[in-house]
């Protein structure tokens, strides 16, 4: 953890009341970290901007941090001394709270000099840590350790069915919103100053969406046409459906299945906002609807359910939730999905296998199972977007099906 740069006031005591409550809840309740924050900013709409986000970013950035900073702490005060421990470790004034009364910053920060272990410094659990190491090896792992303990940037996806990027730039400049292009990313513009876009007029006219750098190479990666039948069967709320749409330009179609109602139902809103009129949601109800899907599509997306790995800079508290049973779970269905979905690929169609995980076991390793079961598939190409370059983590593999 190193010093914050920002000059900071001390917070009133209901700020740190909030984020007491928020950590009581992801911990102690075992709730996500962004759906409580949300709700605690819900539940508060008094709180100017600046409170917002002192709260939801504090919150965060100890969920980061948390195994050092209960290391640091004396627990049994809870999270109360954790919180006050946190303003210690990242020489910020501290609160004029009694409860804090009874920190001893110079023993604190002595003892956090003197951590020699990068497991409790960089706040991972042991089984993460080692895990990771053993598939990246080290010096990688290290270095992505790291990366992952920083707050994530906030990427927009130009919506190039109502917009370009240079307009949308001039737009948001027009609002005092300052955005940068990114290189190497088509439709990206980064948000230089943090800020909710949520409720700004140019989203609800569906003019862009928020979406990671990484994940936005995922839909590009697909190698789309306009014209083509696009499938992506693991679409979720339809970030990456949206953005096969406008690659498209509208033409052709775009089928977008989910095992989960609601989240299809997000898409269809979504989809409507961004006039994105060749969607097609489709409720994966039981194998059948996979069977009568076979051979019939130009290209595939299987963005599968995953360890999640690759976004820990974005939901923190994964690292706290997950455990080893669940990702041997999830690599069992990466593997089912492969081999059941991939059906859906015509001949001559292509598929790609993406995840948001760095770990090799779900990522190569599991389409070269694939590839050695299905001899009338081949590997194009894959690609690996590591967080140390400076977005989230994800994995694409293109894979063709022989005619």
């Amino acid at each position: 953890m190193g010093k914050k740069i920002i000059k900071q006031a001390k917070p009133h005591r209901i700020l740190l009341q909030a984020v007491v409550n928020a950590l009581t809840t992801i911990f102690n309740d075992n709730k996500y970290a962004d759906k409580v924050i949300e709700k605690t900013l819900k539940e508060n709409p008094k709180f100017g901007g600046r409170d917002r986000r002192f709260i939801a970013e504090t919150t965060y950035d100890i969920v980061r941090n948390y195994r050092l900073l209960s290391y640091l702490a004396d627990s049994k005060d809870g999270f109360w001394e954790i919180v006050g421990v946190y303003f210690i470790v990242r020489h910020l004034p501290m609160p004029d709270e009694r409860d804090f009364k009874n920190l001893n910053e110079k023993a604190i920060l002595d003892k956090y000099k003197a951590i020699k272990d990068q497991k409790i410094l960089q706040s991972y659990p042991d089984w993460l840590w080692d895990l990771c190491e053993t598939e990246l090896g080290k010096v990688i792992w290290e270095n992505e350790a790291k990366a992952l303990n920083k707050q994530a940037e906030v990427v927009l996806r130009v919506n190039t069915l109502k917009t370009k990027k240079e307009i949308l730039k001039q737009h948001l400049a027009e609002q005092e919103i300052d955005v940068d292009f990114l290189d190497g990313y088509t439709d990206a513009l980064i948000l230089l100053k943090r800020q909710n876009l949520f409720q700004n007029p140019l989203f609800k006219l569906g003019l862009f969406e928020l979406q990671d750098a990484g994940s936005q190479l995922i839909s590009e990666f697909l190698d789309v046409e306009p014209g083509m039948r696009v499938i992506d069967a693991c679409a979720g709320g339809g970030g990456k459906t949206l953005h096969i749409a406008a690659l498209m330009k509208n033409k052709g179609r775009v089928i977008s299945m989910d095992v989960t109602q609601w989240k299809l139902d997000e898409l269809k809103k979504r989809a409507r906002r961004a006039t994105a009129s060749n969607i097609e949601p489709r409720l994966i109800e039981n194998s059948k609807t996979i069977k009568r899907l076979e051979n019939t599509a130009d290209r595939l997306l299987l963005d599968v359910p995953c360890s999640g790995t690759g976004v820990i800079k974005r939901n923190p508290d994964a690292k706290w939730k997950l455990n080893m049973e669940f990702i041997d779970r999830t690599k069992a269905i990466q593997q089912k999905i492969l081999s059941e979905y991939s059906m859906m690929t015509k001949k001559g169609g292509q598929l790609v296998y993406s995840t948001c995980s760095i770990l090799p076991s779900e990522n190569r390793k599991q389409v070269d199972e694939f590839l050695s079961n299905h001899k009338d598939f081949e590997l194009i190409k894959d690609k690996t977007i590591l967080p140390s370059e400076g977005f989230d983590g994800f994995y694409m593999a293109l894979i063709k099906r022989k005619n």
